[in-house]
């Protein structure tokens, strides 16, 4: 009989360790109890427990990882705090909306450097208007910026004008 219980107690230990779920930190503070699948290059995929729908998420969104049956805990990103105005530095220009995939949707920002009379060169023009389209977006708090366009008027008209969608966690 003890042999019995021991084996059926090993086995219970053995199933719950081979069932633990990951745990994926979002920057946000939300905590998602998953299967992780894969980790790439810019996004991550998972399955909620007992289901077989595979979900995406983009990395920015993720802190960390804790994997169940090692324990394991995986840096993804850091995150990316934007104080005000001044941190426009800090903001990323991102071109791929799989990045921004578990990030919350803001507003349009532009940058646009002056329009028909101008002492820029096309790469001065290219760098204000990067440097604008960011603080846009600080000014908003957000880290993110999607690239919706990037036009550059090569008429003889040094101007650069660029448009995204802020993102914030």
């Amino acid at each position: 009989m003890k042999k019995l219980t021991l084996t059926v107690v090993a086995a219970l230990f053995a199933l719950v360790a081979f069932c633990q779920n990951d745990v994926m930190l979002k920057h946000s503070g939300e905590k998602v109890e998953c299967k992780i699948i894969k980790v790439g290059e810019t996004t991550i995929s998972y399955k909620y427990p007992g289901e077989d729908a595979e979900q995406t998420i983009g990395k920015y969104a993720i802190n960390t990882i804790t994997y169940g049956t090692s324990g394991r805990k995986e840096s993804i990103s850091e995150k990316i705090t934007i104080a005000g105005e001044d941190d426009w530095e800090k903001v990323q220009i991102l071109t791929d909306k799989s990045q921004v995939i578990g990030l919350k949707k803001g507003e349009e920002v532009r940058g646009k450097t002056s329009g028909f009379i101008s002492y820029n060169t096309a790469g001065s023009a290219d760098k204000k208007a990067s440097r604008r389209i960011r603080e846009a977006a600080a000014k908003m708090g957000a880290p993110f910026i999607l690239m919706t366009s990037d036009k550059s008027d090569g008429f003889g008209v040094k101007q650069s004008i660029k448009n995204g969608t802020a993102y914030s966690y």
